[in-house]
């Protein structure tokens, strides 16, 4: 099946940042095929459009002068946890007194059904691919094969006990061989290694994930220079940062994709740029937890990769990324005083681009490019919101939202069509996950009590 988008205003994202307006595109079963300005449109499919209607092994696609992108890439998530969202969002320590116990009550029914709905909410929101770390985590591999989105996957390593490991600590190390074989060469789904953080894996751990790491050649994805207590630990205990920690370790290398970064002294910088580690950004999280917001501008300025996360539906609330976007424009301009700093070009850049580069999927997408797979999203611009739009990228990121996207693709297969899912039904997920939740609600309804 071959499609044709046109009437479209494409931004392709590639090095040289080309555009076309109007502009067409063409999906080949699961590759972009074609793309540029409609004038240059293939007589074929000019002739095609001139009959106004879609054949019997292709389709016509009106964009009506709609915003057409690169899938959106959400490189850190816990889709797991929609159950916890608003819950105890003002309160202290939180991951202490109200997460880790009630995570213990985490099923693989549970997951399955949160997963299932995460999924549905950024498919609306024009992600295209993710990343994610937490427990039963081939529960929701299996989820995003039949849904049919991108993702790595990690099962969270952690030094204590875990829903999904008998209450066994360290479980996710135990299963990683396994579970890397398990992914390893499927098509949209590849495997990686999730430490939950550097403070809660001991270093035989971390050195075991190092060696992983390197023998199977997959990510390491891990909470990095986080929280205020973990860097005191470091600094009173070990002398040193957790970035030279993992530096000592060998684990600062070209498979780390180091999650938050709030902390990081300009030496750390400097170290991650040489070692060639990633970072991953999520501001939303980070400011509503009045943790910090991280050095940005000095990181993409000693060319250390850079992609957006939303974090998990607790910690940053919301699934999609152009919040994201937005919060970074605010903060960043605030924290350098600079109204010039991260013009949207850029943060639109992060959020694509930049994941596909975090993530090891440059090569296949986060660029509209003949030949990369087809994960596309159509914002369109009919809303109030979106007129007038003198600049695409402006308009993205400053005014935007997800009910704006229109139509989704990934790896050629239409997701979502007229703001609707295709394949899903998003009231019958969502019931599925009140019923899941029964005995989690029991849950909270205690653990409140004692607080």
């Amino acid at each position: 099946m071959q499609s044709l988008i046109y009437n479209a205003w494409i931004l392709t994202m590639n090095d040289k940042d080309e555009t076309y307006h109007p502009g067409y595109l063409i999906i080949e079963e699961d590759k972009i095929m074609a793309l540029g300005h409609q004038s240059d449109l293939p007589l074929e499919w000019q002739e095609r459009l001139n009959e106004g209607y879609s054949g019997a092994d292709y389709q016509l696609i009106d964009a009506q002068d709609g915003i057409l992108m690169p899938g959106m890439i959400n490189a850190h998530t816990h889709v797991g946890m929609i159950p916890f969202r608003s819950l105890g969002d003002d309160m202290k320590d939180r991951l202490r007194r109200l997460l880790f116990p009630l995570e213990a009550n985490m099923t693989a029914e549970l997951v399955e059904a949160s997963a299932r709905y995460a999924l549905a909410e950024m498919l609306l929101a024009g992600i295209t691919t993710f990343a994610d770390m937490y427990y039963f985590e081939s529960v929701i591999g299996q989820v995003t094969q039949e849904v049919g989105m991108r993702a790595l996957i990690g099962e969270t390593i952690i030094n204590q006990a875990t829903c999904d490991g008998d209450q066994d600590p360290y479980y996710g190390l135990r299963i990683s061989d396994s579970f890397i074989n398990q992914w390893q060469g499927q098509e949209l789904i590849r495997p990686m290694l999730a430490p939950h953080a550097t403070n809660t894996n001991d270093e035989s751990t971390l050195l075991a994930i190092k060696a992983k790491a390197e023998s199977y050649q997959v990510p390491v994805m891990m909470h990095v220079a986080e929280m205020d207590y973990e860097m005191d630990y470091f600094r009173q205990e070990l002398g040193t940062s957790p970035i030279g920690y993992l530096d000592k370790l060998g684990l600062l290398n070209e498979h780390l994709l180091a999650v938050h970064c709030i902390h990081l002294s300009q030496e750390d910088i400097d170290l991650m740029a040489h070692r060639q580690a990633k970072m991953i950004h999520c501001i939303g999280a980070n400011t509503k937890a009045a943790k910090g917001i991280a050095p940005l501008k000095e990181l993409l300025e000693a060319g250390v990769p850079v992609g957006l996360g939303t974090d998990g539906p607790s910690s940053g609330n919301t699934l999609d990324l152009f919040h994201q976007m937005r919060y970074i424009a605010y903060a960043h301009k605030t924290a350098n005083h600079d109204r010039q700093a991260f013009p949207a070009k850029e943060i639109v850049r992060l959020a694509t681009v930049g994941g596909a580069q975090v993530l090891g999927l440059e090569k296949r997408v986060g660029q509209l490019k003949v030949g990369y797979q087809a994960d596309l999203t159509l914002v369109e611009t009919d809303s109030v919101n979106m007129f007038p739009i003198f600049d695409p990228y402006s308009a993205l990121v400053y005014a935007a939202d997800s009910y704006n996207v229109r139509h989704v693709w990934v790896n050629g297969r239409q997701l979502v069509r007229d703001h609707q899912l295709v394949h899903i039904d998003l009231k019958h997920i969502r019931q599925q996950l009140d019923k899941a939740m029964v005995g989690f609600r029991q849950a909270v309804e205690s653990l409140m009590e004692q607080e």
